[in-house]
């Protein structure tokens, strides 16, 4: 998880993330996230509801997962090279 700072000092969440290196991602770990965002948005915490699903791998994602990430700008994929890119 990613908190950041508002101007009122109150600390929003801003992503959830899952990581896996030898594995390539699929929509089940998508879903995942999607259950812990929806875990989080009903224990009222704060900024929840709007936190980004990060998605980090090192052995990629499979086709499905990278069209769910086209089609929603909430669905961040981050590869080994995104991280290591100078």
């Amino acid at each position: 998880m990613a908190f950041g700072l508002d101007d009122d000092d109150r600390q929003p969440l801003l992503a959830i993330g899952e990581i896996k290196w030898g594995e390539r991602m699929g929509l089940a770990h998508l879903d995942r996230l999607h259950r812990i965002r929806a875990l989080l948005t009903a224990q009222n915490r704060f900024g929840a509801d709007r936190a980004r699903l990060a998605c980090f791998s090192g052995a990629g994602f499979d086709d499905d997962l990278i069209e769910a990430a086209r089609q929603n700008e909430n669905i961040v994929l981050i590869t080994a090279a995104d991280l290591y890119r100078p």
